[in-house]
């Protein structure tokens, strides 16, 4: 069973260009910009500031190209100066998004965290998407497998995921289909794509997005 991303399979919807790539891709793929009253760029991570918008992919590499290069005014059609700590904002805000919407999840019943209840929702096919912490124990997360026709998310820390459910830290937890699972799912693709990572399986350990 694969633990692949959502990239291939989004919804149809809304396209955009990157101004990074020059590619078009899917809104819900993208990242929104747009300029702040003092002139510097704001990521608009929910998509609903007002004003002129530019897109770029949820790629951190893409995104890079946009601060380096400050492809921003060119699209926003004004001077616009580029917070040195863009990536890290869009990175820190998209973590946010995604604690957010797990734990709606969690306070409608569509969420579970802990081994054990997280393996009971397997085994009774209750769960649609199967979550482990980036730093928990690699041998503990191979004894769970992502539910067939399922997803996998595997690139948050066990602090975030932690705050998600209200608690210190958790390493496993799972969401049932439908509720927020297809949202907290997009909007996960989006933050492992800007995550710095190693072997792009998730964010370094020991470093903290919120």
């Amino acid at each position: 069973m694969s633990r692949g991303g959502a990239s291939k399979d989004r919804q149809d919807g809304p396209e955009r260009k990157c101004i990074a790539t020059g590619e078009v891709h899917p809104q819900a793929g993208l990242i929104r910009f747009v300029a702040g009253p003092d002139g510097s760029v704001v990521p608009d991570i929910l998509g609903k500031l007002p004003g002129r918008g530019v897109y770029v992919a949820a790629d951190r590499a893409a995104l890079k190209r946009a601060i380096d290069k400050n492809l921003f005014a060119r699209g926003l059609k004004e001077k616009v100066s580029v917070p040195a700590d863009l990536a890290e904002t869009v990175e820190r805000q998209l973590a946010r998004r995604v604690i957010d919407l797990i734990s709606l999840a969690r306070k409608s019943g569509d969420a579970v965290a802990g081994y054990e209840k997280v393996k009971t929702w397997l085994d009774k096919d209750q769960a649609e998407v199967l979550i482990q912490a980036i730093d928990g124990s690699g041998r503990g997360k191979s004894k769970l497998s992502t539910p067939h026709y399922g997803r996998y998310i595997g690139w948050l820390t066990a602090d975030e995921l932690g705050m998600a459910f209200g608690r210190e830290t958790v390493i496993h937890a799972a969401l049932a289909s439908g509720g927020l699972g297809k949202r907290v799912v997009e909007e996960a693709q989006r933050l492992r794509g800007v995550r710095e990572t190693d072997g792009g399986n998730g964010r370094r350990e020991g470093k903290r997005a919120l």
